[in-house]
């Protein structure tokens, strides 16, 4: 794994979805088990490149999600490498009992890939707006849970992905992204990205919230507090030795996630740091809500997931040090 950090909140003028697609691109060229299904929303990530250059191996399934997952997870028992596509609510909720079955009960390489995350899916509203996909995934055994970033993430990821035996679930912004990593970065399954050293708190952020993360980690340096910042893009399996060595290097942690708090980053880190070493932790995300309609920002705001918020987390944890 290595990486350059840029952070420069700058939106990047590439698509997400273009990440995926460039990685697929050059998947399926080299590789002809690589086979991708989309369920009519494929020109939503512009599928159509990759119907272009494999017609053979690009499906659409139509607006039939548990089929669509039945489909993937036969040609993935019979030797494919199957990615899934459909708008994160549809991906997790509405296909949950074929992915946990058909998918990770038969532990074959099926990688779900749910677009328009939490409150990313803005306009498409409450209905499109999944703020537990990540949870669903997260219960099933044998399952590996992401959270990407920016466009070179998720280039990373998708190619890290094809390479996992069983079933993976990346959440993945479309577009309206902030730069953070350059051209070139690598990620590794299970491993977190330290992107910041700190002593008096650590932040813990996925997705769209690193962007934010960074900003509040930049102000807190303004006012003398410094803030570990870590990139957990990797929600299972968790990186237990980054959490532990950073709750005891700091005394408390502050997560950020675009997802209910409840059962997602937040409470896989606080898993991991109640067994270890118990510190003063805040959690940053989705309040026990249901989704709304809405600009994203507005959204981002209105759910509490702006650098504002991190910062007033970030002291209050380190206050409950006592």
């Amino acid at each position: 794994m290595s990486f350059t950090l840029i952070g420069n909140h700058e939106t990047d003028k590439r698509g997400n979805r273009d990440g995926y697609i460039a990685a697929m691109l050059e998947m399926m060229e080299k590789d002809n088990t690589i086979a991708h299904i989309d369920c009519d929303l494929g020109g939503c990530i512009n599928v159509p490149k990759l119907i272009k250059a494999h017609p053979d191996r690009v499906f659409n399934a139509g607006i039939a999600e548990q089929n669509g997952m039945g489909v993937a997870s036969g040609l993935a028992a019979t030797g494919f490498n199957v990615f899934f596509h459909s708008f994160g609510a549809f991906a997790a909720r509405r296909c949950f009992d074929q992915a946990f079955l058909a998918a990770g009960y038969s532990e074959v390489p099926v990688h779900v890939i749910g677009s328009d995350p939490g409150v990313t899916a803005a306009f498409n509203g409450a209905t499109h707006m999944p703020f537990e996909d990540g949870a669903l995934y997260l219960s099933i055994p044998n399952a590996v849970v992401l959270d990407s970033c920016d466009y070179v993430q998720t280039y990373s990821l998708t190619k890290a992905c094809a390479k996992v035996p069983t079933l993976t679930y990346l959440r993945l912004i479309r577009k309206g992204f902030k730069t953070i990593y350059a051209d070139g970065s690598e990620f590794e399954i299970g491993k977190g990205v330290t992107l910041k050293e700190g002593k008096d708190v650590t932040i813990i952020a996925s997705g769209i919230l690193v962007d934010e993360a960074l900003k509040a980690q930049e102000a807190l340096e303004k006012e003398g507090i410094s803030a570990k910042l870590i990139d957990m893009f990797c929600w299972k399996p968790i990186d237990e030795e980054l959490i532990i060595k950073s709750a005891k290097e700091t005394g408390c942690i502050v997560t950020c996630e675009n997802h209910q708090v409840g059962c997602g980053l937040g409470s896989q880190v606080a898993n991991v740091v109640v067994k270890n070493c118990p510190v003063p932790m805040e959690m940053i995300g989705i309040q026990n809500r249901f989704g709304q309609v809405g600009d994203q920002q507005f959204l981002m705001g209105e759910y509490n997931l702006l650098a504002e918020d991190i910062i007033a987390a970030a002291k209050r944890a380190i206050a409950k040090k006592g």
